[in-house]
């Protein structure tokens, strides 16, 4: 049971999907199961980004709300409606996960855990502080795209790329991002920053199956994110 001031909150659990037949409904029970344990307040919203696929009726079965994109949105935009409707809803933290079954349950609860009893708004769940269990690949696309994130809005976090992510309800309030697609991941930081969000790190497994290796992000698509992080920067520095 988790106990102190946590036993008041309620947690909303954000899952962005995109033809995730194969493990939505294994992640949603897990889960679900799992925060059911800890008598904590919890919903789970999976965001449908579109899909062609079974994803929102495993998802609902498993034991989700379901919020449904019409048409492919990308990452960022199914994450920001699933935020909305935490902040919209009154919740106190919330939490994005991946869909493809590649983070513990477990390290959700100490994400959560940490931002009730730290003073963060920002959690990033890391990979690269202990990377075993990633690709040399993956830490490389990753270690590379936390650099740019660096360079370019001033913001040193080891996993910039990471869909495990804890929110306060300042947080929640205050966050707002403009791209949609898998450079949200960088501009989310930027935009914490702006708004004098405390950003902080902690360690997480990563679960890699094949499954899960052959979604989200490669590292080809690093250039066009970088690309776009740049037009998003200078647009603003020039008054957009």
């Amino acid at each position: 049971m988790l106990t102190g001031a946590l036993e008041s909150k309620r947690i909303a659990i954000v899952i962005p999907a995109y033809n995730e037949t194969p493990t939505i409904g294994k992640v949603v029970r897990a889960l679900v199961r799992t925060l059911k344990k800890k008598g904590v307040a919890f919903e789970v919203i999976v965001v449908d980004d579109g899909s062609q696929d079974a994803t929102a009726q495993h998802a609902k079965d498993a034991g989700a709300y379901v919020i449904r994109h019409i048409l492919n949105t990308g990452t960022g935009g199914a994450t920001a409606t699933g935020l909305s409707y935490a902040e919209q809803n009154g919740f106190d933290i919330a939490a994005t996960l991946d869909a493809d079954g590649q983070h513990d349950t477990q390290d959700v609860i100490k994400g959560i855990e940490l931002m009730e009893k730290g003073d963060h708004d920002l959690l990033i769940g890391s990979r690269l502080i202990d990377a075993r269990g990633m690709s040399k690949v993956k830490v490389l696309g990753n270690k590379g795209l936390s650099l740019i994130t660096y360079l370019v809005f001033g913001i040193n976090v080891t996993d910039s790329q990471s869909g495990l992510r804890i929110f306060s309800k300042n947080s929640l309030n205050k966050l707002k991002w403009k791209t949609s697609g898998y450079e949200f991941c960088s501009e989310m930081l930027w935009r914490a920053k702006q708004q004098g969000l405390r950003i902080d790190e902690y360690p997480i497994q990563a679960i890699y199956t094949e499954y899960s290796s052959s979604k989200g992000q490669n590292n080809w698509n690093g250039v066009n994110i970088v690309k776009s992080l740049l037009k998003r920067r200078v647009l603003e520095l020039f008054g957009e």
